[in-house]
């Protein structure tokens, strides 16, 4: 005879009554009275005064709007750039790379709170990798750099690259005219140190600061020797503790192998020297040297020669740019370009007669 089962007694089976659960929907957002409301854009010369007066938050949405892909933008990004331009070129540029892990971010937060020490305003204009495939970046700079991210004298902007060395240099450029009509007196540059955005950088900057490790080993030899040629200083960071030793003896190598590189047109000798950002020791030395630098080629017209070199390179950018845009944005080319996208894709026509013909076909439209 089966028993009867008492169905008021507890069972691990039973599903007890939980607490209420707060909604899911944030209620201020549900509401017509939200807190989070979308910020009301600034004209032009509201963005313009707000960057002279040294306005962060206006800087940081001046440099979106000149990143911005957008064509809409376009013509108000170059007219803020135009108005700001007559206000740059009183910072000293400085661009700063090496391989992951040699601590860039923890290298630049101390030597810009040396220099904001000594009464200077910083600004880091961080370049991240971003994939080839989605375009994605970490953008994590401000995280690394915890006490000069709140300083009021200093500003970070971490910036995608979007997998594009021309983006790069562009971007990068014009958010330094911005920089520096916001008052800031030193601005630095840092690259991932793995690619060739280096190189775009390093014409872009007055100073190529190069980060090394003590004992990189021979599997770095094919970075080392294409930024190495680039380095105006280079800096065996992380030469602290039992490291100290083999930061000194990195050094002596390093330093043996620049005297196998020709001598630098400006008249300038690249140094090695030794540095712990942790300990922030040797750090103001790399500020020494970095000054010993702009004096010397402020001295023979080097600093002020390769200003202009840098603003013929500018000219040719823009040129380049705006025919490319001019030319993919043709209504025209568009049509023909996606017929022709087709008959490539069937093997019908080969991509450099069509490159030819689509040519030929906007210079004679233009």
């Amino acid at each position: 005879m089966s028993k009867k089962i008492d169905q008021s007694r507890e069972s691990a089976l039973s599903v007890q009554k939980g607490i209420d659960q707060p909604s899911q929907i944030n209620p201020g957002l549900s509401s017509g009275t939200s807190r989070f409301k979308k910020k009301e854009r600034l004209t032009t010369d509201e963005m313009y005064k707000g960057i002279l007066a040294g306005d962060r938050s206006i800087l940081s949405r001046g440099i979106t709007l000149i990143e911005s892909s957008l064509s809409n933008d376009f013509a108000e990004a170059q007219n803020l750039i135009q108005l700001c331009l007559p206000h740059s070129g009183n910072s000293l540029r400085i661009g700063v790379t090496g391989v992951p892990g040699v601590g860039k971010s923890t290298f630049i937060e101390t030597f810009g709170l040396n220099l904001i020490n000594e009464g200077k305003k910083v600004a880091v204009l961080a370049i991240d990798p971003s994939s080839t495939r989605t375009k994605g970046s970490i953008l994590g700079d401000k995280t690394r750099m915890e006490d000069l991210s709140v300083n009021p004298n200093a500003f970070i902007r971490p910036s995608a690259s979007k997998g594009t060395l021309g983006g790069v240099a562009r971007a990068t450029r014009e958010a330094l005219i911005l920089c520096e009509a916001a008052g800031f007196d030193v601005i630095l540059v840092e690259t991932v140190g793995v690619g060739q955005s280096e190189t775009a950088v390093s014409k872009i900057v007055d100073f190529f600061l190069l980060l090394m490790l003590a004992g990189g080993g021979d599997e770095l030899q094919g970075i080392k020797r294409g930024i190495m040629e680039m380095a105006d200083l280079i800096v065996i960071n992380k030469a602290d503790g039992d490291n100290i030793r083999k930061a000194e003896l990195a050094a002596s190598g390093y330093k043996s192998a620049l005297h196998l590189f020709p001598a630098l047109p400006n008249g300038w000798t690249p140094d090695v020297t030794t540095a712990s950002a942790i300990g922030n020791t040797g750090v103001v030395n790399v500020w020494d040297k970095i000054s010993e630098f702009v004096n010397h080629t402020k001295a023979n017209g080097f600093f002020e020669n390769t200003r202009r070199k840098q603003a013929i390179e500018i000219m040719n950018d823009t040129i380049n740019e705006s025919l490319q845009n001019n030319f993919y944005n043709n209504p025209e080319i568009s049509r023909l370009l996606d017929n022709y996208k087709k008959q490539i894709f069937d093997d019908s026509v080969n991509p450099y007669e069509v490159a030819q013909l689509l040519l030929d076909s906007y210079f004679k439209k233009g």
